[in-house]
């Protein structure tokens, strides 16, 4: 996600990451019911973005589709449309394909500005034309081969209800004097049984040393097909100029089997390993009994520490909660958490994120702040869930929050769904226009409410979560029960209205929620309920009074480590 002027962004990538995103990957046999989980945060200040929909619809032969930069709305030009396209919910499609990504930037030379197609662009086209992720990374790649890519480097996580696949791509630059080719490339398979992760730092490395069985997008299918009797290996594609083209730069002389994608297009430097790799570090530790060893990578002070892998098998099957939870991690109990001793950069009432811009400078120095993976900065997050085993009406579950994912409930948009709930749609605001009808601004509402009195207003706002969280998961097996039951549009009718009935009522929640916070804690004080007053009795009588809690003990002890006495009482003698 990128709101700045592109040559600023290259020039230094703390600028890039603080408007950065995570994505996560389970494949069907790491996950605790056989979903595929792609997961993403959308991290960009100032951006108010709606649920996308995009309806199906044919095309007549020789209908031009305007592309405009996704990021800044930019013109870039036309490219032909596709006969038939697909109806698209969020960043998943009717048949269930998810698309998300992050941006990592690499060398500022490769950036084509004569490119017709953008990062962003290339999702939601290609989500539009494809129907499992093989076949999107066929569109992905010959889309930008055929009209240029605009944007800077970038990594996609590509699944469907059978597989995921990670592919990362970086333009040739503007001038393909010496190179035919318009775009470098590879593309990872996630082997079924492992999770991956990716937060804007390229991570393949080593893809031609015999780890992985080298195979042609065209070939796939015969050789590899889903679903088949044998055990599908670690399988990589890529474009045939990938190495060729670091060897033209001089960016590159060993032997094939020696080269690293990320090593000759985007090394990561330490911002790219802490403020980058060390999301993708927390995510890893949740599921393995000991990550230790690659805390020197991910912290980014030792140079040559052993980097991380681009998957691991986790120590446990994954659930859709374990995913929230990851979604809503400040990297709390880790070497990188926010509440140790001594660090007040979260105020008194010690709030788990840090300000932008990430680094800054005192007495000629420069210092950083930790970047979790869940940020302030997110304009919407999602948890899309593929089940190959339903229909395909009722398998794609687009988990969906309009802000922070710690902030939010995660509601359930069925991807087959043909209208939006009026809460996600962006109908009646904008990035300037504050509606209490939408969920995006009532949302904001709330979590900046809470952002600055953590410790004292999250309790509240974790209560509803938690508890939309669980009745949506209550009512999922029994809603798809249902929903088996009816047949074609009956089918997507039930799952619309269900959606959208979902939408209404998590931002009738959300409503109450901002009254209930802006009542109970006003004045930085708390105000009993109503059942305290009545029930709740002082020596004379009294109901519940409001109570003024005060500084939390922390902050209190490294206050006065900075005012020592010059608040201290004085002790006046008894008379």
């Amino acid at each position: 996600m990128k709101k700045i002027a592109l040559v600023l962004i290259i020039f230094h990538l703390s600028l890039l990451t603080s408007l950065a995103c995570t994505n996560f990957i389970v494949g069907k046999k790491a996950s605790a019911d056989g979903s595929v989980f792609v997961t993403y945060n959308a991290d960009s200040y100032g951006s108010f973005m709606p649920l996308y929909h995009y309806p199906a619809a044919k095309h007549q032969p020789g209908e031009m589709r305007k592309i405009t930069e996704w990021d800044t709305g930019k013109y870039l030009g036309k490219i032909a449309e596709a006969p038939e396209t697909w109806n698209v919910i969020g960043n998943t499609n009717e048949w269930q394909l998810t698309i998300g990504e992050t941006t990592f930037g690499g060398r500022h030379e490769m950036t084509d500005s004569t490119g017709i197609i953008d990062y962003g662009s290339l999702i939601y086209v290609t989500l539009q034309r494809a129907r499992t992720a093989r076949e999107a990374i066929q569109v992905m790649t010959s889309l930008v081969e055929q009209y240029g890519y605009y944007s800077e480097g970038e990594t996609f996580s590509i699944a469907d209800p059978n597989e995921a696949w990670m592919l990362e791509m970086m333009g040739c630059g503007p001038d393909r004097t010496k190179s035919t080719e318009r775009t470098v490339w590879v593309a990872v398979r996630i082997p079924d049984d492992a999770v991956a992760a990716h937060a804007n730092q390229s991570r393949i490395t080593r893809f031609l040393d015999g780890r992985y069985t080298p195979v042609k997008l065209k070939d796939l299918q015969k050789k590899y097909p889903v679903g088949g009797k044998k055990p599908v290996p670690n399988l990589v594609c890529y474009s045939d100029n990938v190495v060729k083209y670091a060897r033209t730069m001089g960016w590159f002389s060993g032997k094939d089997a020696e080269f690293s994608y990320n090593a000759a297009y985007a090394a990561p430097d330490f911002s790219g390993r802490r403020y980058c790799e060390a999301r993708v570090w927390s995510f890893f530790n949740r599921f393995t009994d000991d990550f230790s060893k690659y805390v020197p990578y991910a912290a980014g002070i030792e140079k040559d520490a052993e980097p991380m892998p681009l998957w691991i098998i986790p120590n446990k099957k994954v659930s859709l909660q374990d995913l929230r939870d990851a979604m809503r991690d400040h990297y709390e109990g880790t070497p990188f958490a926010l509440d140790k001793d001594g660090d007040i950069g979260g105020g008194i009432f010690q709030m788990p994120y840090r300000l932008s811009p990430l680094s800054y400078k005192h007495d000629g120095k420069e210092y950083f702040n930790e970047r979790p993976i869940s940020t302030f900065q997110t304009a919407w997050s999602f948890i899309s869930q593929m089940r190959s085993w339903l229909p395909r009406e009722i398998g794609g579950c687009f988990w969906f929050g309009n802000d922070d994912g710690n902030m939010v409930a995660y509601t359930p948009m069925y991807s087959c769904m043909t209208r939006l709930p009026k809460c996600f749609s962006g109908e009646g605001a904008d990035d300037i226009t504050f509606s209490m009808d939408n969920a995006f601004w009532v949302c904001n509402w709330v979590s900046n409410m809470v952002y600055p009195r953590y410790s004292m207003l999250f309790p509240s706002l974790k209560e509803v979560r938690d508890s939309l969280d669980q009745s949506y998961d209550r009512l999922q097996a029994q809603t798809e029960v249902r929903a088996q039951a009816l047949e074609g549009d009956a089918r997507v009718r039930f799952l619309t209205d269900y959606s959208c009935q979902k939408g209404d009522e998590m931002i009738d929640c959300w409503r109450q929620l901002a009254f209930h916070l802006i009542v109970k804690y006003n004045d930085c004080a708390v105000r009993p309920t109503d059942k305290q007053r009545r029930f709740e009795r002082d020596q004379y009588g009294r109901g519940a009074r409001i109570k003024r809690p005060g500084m939390p003990e922390g902050y209190v002890k490294e206050q006065l480590k900075l005012t020592g006495d010059r608040f201290l009482m004085p002790v006046e003698e008894k008379k």
